[in-house]
This record gives structure tokens, sequence and C-alpha cells, in this order.
């Protein structure tokens, strides 16, 4: 259940406005994750995800892949 949660929140993060290169905090990253669930819901995170796939996947990839780790930081514990 814990990937599935991971999944959910990392399309929620890779959706958001957040960069990498604002070295977001824990607390940033949740807060971000948090409010797009509730804006978009699960569906529509990952739908944007799948449009960036699409639009921009070389892009895509490497977002994805920051967002799976700042996710597991962020929630850890």
């Amino acid at each position: 259940m814990n990937a599935l949660i991971d999944d959910v929140r990392s399309e929620a993060l890779f959706a958001s406005s957040v960069q990498r290169s604002q070295e977001p905090t824990p607390e940033v990253i949740r807060t971000a994750v948090l409010a797009m669930v509730d804006q978009l819901g699960e569906t529509g995170c990952a739908e944007i995800v799948a449009q960036e796939y699409g639009e921009h996947p070389d892009c895509a990839i490497g977002r994805m892949s920051w967002a799976r780790d700042a996710v597991r930081l962020a929630f850890a514990g």
C-alpha cells in the first residue's frame, strides 16, 4: 500500500509548480503534494504526468525521478 501512496504523492509533486532548482524543504514538498491532490485529485495529477511524458519525455523522466526521491525524503518516518 505504501508504494501506491508514494506513486500518488510523486505524481502530485510532479504536477505541482515546485521545482528541483528551488531546493524545496520537506515541508514545502508535503504542502505542495497535499495542495495538488486537493486541487486536481489523484486522477488529475496522473493526467498531467501522462501529458508531460507525451509532450516532453526527455524532461519528464528527470522530473519524476526527482519527485520520487523528494517524496520519499519528505514523507519518511
